[in-house]
């Protein structure tokens, strides 16, 4: 009788638990499990996140880390192919603020639950977007985990940099026109929690110009434009040493680094990215800055 009555527990726990066992019908998993991400943001925050195998394709610009180029491609960053997303059949697509309105709207029309995250202006913000994906996921405490890990990581380079009087920073993340990094972009923290001062701080829009760079003389160049790999950046940086007049040419701190790192930062390659740069300010604390693992 007493094994009877156990049975019955048994079937009534599993019932409560997984209602479409008796009915046959298989039931939808709490958390999305076929994620299409539409910008290397996304994709680096779902691979930091530990749920890279739920995601089934990216665009051509999904770089990082090197698990998301073999993923499946459904166009680039600004151009996707719509009847292949929905093809895939997702239970979520991870828009990015570059993604066309109307291909938000035909995705929407198609059933498709899709959740945008425009480009950060900052740190906080990153880590904003980043804890409303864990929650998306279900991965909530990972995500705090992580972001409370960076935030740490952070204040260490802060601590070192404070130590040494700031120094002028130019970073470049276009060519034609000439971009600078500006306060109303999350790279202009780059260079403030490094210790620089940013010589574009006062300005609204990041086109600028050779003359403008040049009178307020840097003290170091950092270059960071997509397009790297077909030498632009090397071309940009032959030319700014080639300009004697500015300190940064005089003291050869004019640097190339990974546009990629500086483009789609998840909290976790922010502090890797501000460990380069911080390097790269006060190279007196080369030795000295590397993030907790």
């Amino acid at each position: 009788m007493q094994v009877k009555y156990f049975l019955i527990f048994i079937a009534l726990s599993l019932y409560t638990l997984f209602p479409g066992i008796w009915s046959g019908q298989a039931t939808t998993p709490p958390y999305p499990q076929r994620i299409i991400s539409l910008g290397p943001i996304n994709t680096e925050n779902v691979f930091l996140l530990g749920a890279g195998d739920r995601l089934i394709a990216n665009t051509s610009y999904c770089v990082r880390p090197e698990a998301a180029k073999k993923k499946e491609k459904i166009g680039s960053v600004m151009q996707v192919t719509i009847e292949k997303i929905i093809g895939l059949h997702p239970d979520l697509v991870l828009a990015t603020g570059l993604t066309q309105k109307l291909q938000l709207r035909q995705l929407q029309a198609a059933g498709i639950k899709v959740v945008q995250f425009d480009q950060p202006t900052s740190f906080s913000d990153i880590c904003e977007q980043f804890l409303k994906l864990g929650k998306l996921l279900g991965l909530k405490d990972r995500s705090e985990q992580i972001i409370a890990d960076a935030k740490r990581n952070i204040a260490k380079v802060q601590k070192l940099t404070s130590m040494l009087p700031g120094k002028k920073v130019f970073l470049q993340v276009g060519a034609e026109p000439l971009f600078s990094s500006v306060p109303t972009s999350f790279t202009n923290d780059f260079i403030v929690l490094a210790g620089g001062i940013n010589i574009a701080r006062k300005q609204q829009s990041g086109i600028t110009n050779y003359e403008k760079v040049i009178a307020a003389d840097p003290d170091v160049i950092i270059i960071a434009m997509m397009g790297s790999e077909s030498g632009i950046a090397a071309k940009e940086q032959k030319k700014w040493l080639s300009m004697s007049v500015i300190s940064a040419a005089k003291q050869k701190r004019v640097f190339v680094i990974n546009p990629d790192l500086i483009c789609s930062p998840s909290p976790a390659t922010f502090v890797e990215t501000l460990t380069v740069i911080a390097s790269l300010i006060p190279p007196e604390l080369l030795d000295q800055i590397s993030p907790d693992k």
